[in-house]
């Protein structure tokens, strides 16, 4: 008779260990997930606020266009939101332009061109962005609500 009291005693020990163990890392993961969703957030609100700047420059012809729209692109692109929104099909202008002009040579590469096809590529650049210019800047309303909104949270 003892004997199963003992046992009964010690596996009521080992549950209640198991219990405050599974209790404890249960806590720890919810503190992760919490952490992990604040840096989730924090990386939307910078991310979001750099498109917001980037945008409003733009409008007002302080950052190139093409500049612009290559960095919004892969900001948007950047952003940790699932489901992906479409940015491609919302803001097609923008991505058109984006599509046209990313064969251009930039940083290293375009360091390595001559000065003749370097001015021959800021041509075509140009020439392309003139073409992409008015409907580009009417999609910067859109996307600059947009960012607005994603920084509200």
């Amino acid at each position: 008779m003892p004997w199963i009291y003992l046992a009964v005693c010690f596996a009521a020990l080992i549950i209640i260990g198991l219990s405050f163990y599974a209790g404890r890392l249960l806590f720890l993961l919810k503190q992760q997930k919490e952490r992990q969703n604040n840096v989730r957030n924090t990386r939307i609100y910078n991310i979001s606020e750099s498109v917001h700047v980037i945008a409003m420059a733009m409008e007002q012809q302080q950052c190139e266009l093409s500049e612009g729209v290559i960095r919004i692109v892969n900001l948007l692109n950047a952003l940790p939101i699932d489901p992906q929104p479409d940015f491609k099909n919302t803001y097609p202008h923008t991505h058109a332009l984006f599509i046209a002009i990313s064969g251009f040579a930039t940083l290293d590469d375009r360091k390595k061109l001559s000065k003749k096809e370097k001015r021959k590529q800021d041509m075509a650049r140009e020439q392309i962005e003139s073409e992409f210019e008015s409907n580009v800047l009417s999609e910067l309303p859109s996307i600059k609500a947009y960012s607005a909104e994603l920084m509200k949270g």
